[in-house]
């Protein structure tokens, strides 16, 4: 494994000088993911933690709760002319009397760096029932003032972003604001996914004192799992979309935004923010 990085030259021109030399690149390659010998899902994904993005994959998608609903994950062969392994295809197999899913799902799941669960088939159908309810779970409170902190920590945790600059990167926080984990991927659901099959494969789910910091955007499938994690609050750097911000109103879970410095926006779930001595 290994191949999070690549070289290749490049040309490279600075204030109209003009040279060549190589360029380190974040690597990108497709991951078949299996369940049970099956085909599921196709993501275009950095190598690494490849059994822990399937894993985290499956919780989105409500097949796997525990690490007791796993029986193995394991690399199948590649598709190399030479026969040599491509670890581009893992297969899940479920432990004895975990319920199979309809496969077909009425949908061809592909899944892009950029778009997350694209082929679904509709709203409806992405709207999985959770395992852990947000709303049932124990009170998180934390500060505007800690959430303002939270992106410096996660960007000084980019490791290979600062060699390729090329990276998205999801992060899991105590309520207190330390650190618990950190994933870097081409895709930033990807790195959500890595989060949360680690955490299934250490038996922490649900993840519920913890918040979740996505380096772009907060899309739909974003806060789908951050809710199938159990996961109470999710904040962003940036942007959410319409229907992140529904889903985080309709499951209780606490959606920040634009968090920048001391600046956010709170779109959902404000009882967990500790606004008194805030300006509000």
């Amino acid at each position: 494994m290994g191949r999070v990085t690549e070289r290749r030259r490049v040309t490279r021109i600075r204030g109209g000088a003009v040279t060549a030399r190589p360029d380190t690149l974040v690597a990108e390659e497709p991951l078949e993911i299996r369940l049970n010998g099956r085909p599921i899902a196709i993501t275009m994904r950095t190598p690494g933690d490849d059994f822990a993005l399937a894993a985290g994959f499956l919780v989105s998608e409500g097949v796997l709760a525990s690490a007791a609903d796993v029986r193995s994950i394991v690399y199948c062969a590649g598709a190399r002319e030479d026969g040599t392994n491509t670890y581009n295809v893992v297969d899940v197999k479920l432990a004895p009397g975990v319920a199979v899913p309809d496969i077909t799902l009425e949908r061809n799941v592909y899944t892009t760096s950029s778009c997350g669960l694209c082929g679904k088939a509709s709203l409806d159908a992405v709207r999985t029932t959770a395992r852990f309810p947000i709303a049932d779970t124990p009170p998180v409170r934390v500060s505007p003032a800690l959430l303002s902190e939270l992106p410096e920590r996660l960007r000084a945790a980019q490791k290979v972003f600062d060699t390729t600059g090329g990276l998205h990167a999801a992060a899991l926080f105590s309520e207190a604001g330390d650190l618990l984990d950190v994933r870097e991927d081409v895709g930033r659901h990807n790195a959500v996914d890595k989060l949360v099959g680690r955490a299934l494969r250490e038996d922490l789910l649900p993840l519920d004192r913890a918040v979740l910091l996505v380096s772009g955007r907060a899309s739909f499938e974003l806060a789908q799992k951050a809710v199938m994690a159990g996961i109470p609050v999710l904040a962003a750097v940036s942007a959410p979309s319409s229907l992140a911000v529904d889903l985080a109103a309709e499951t209780g879970l606490t959606l920040v935004g634009f968090l920048r410095g001391p600046d956010m926006n709170v779109y959902a779930g404000e009882h967990r923010i500790a606004l008194q001595g805030a300006g509000v």
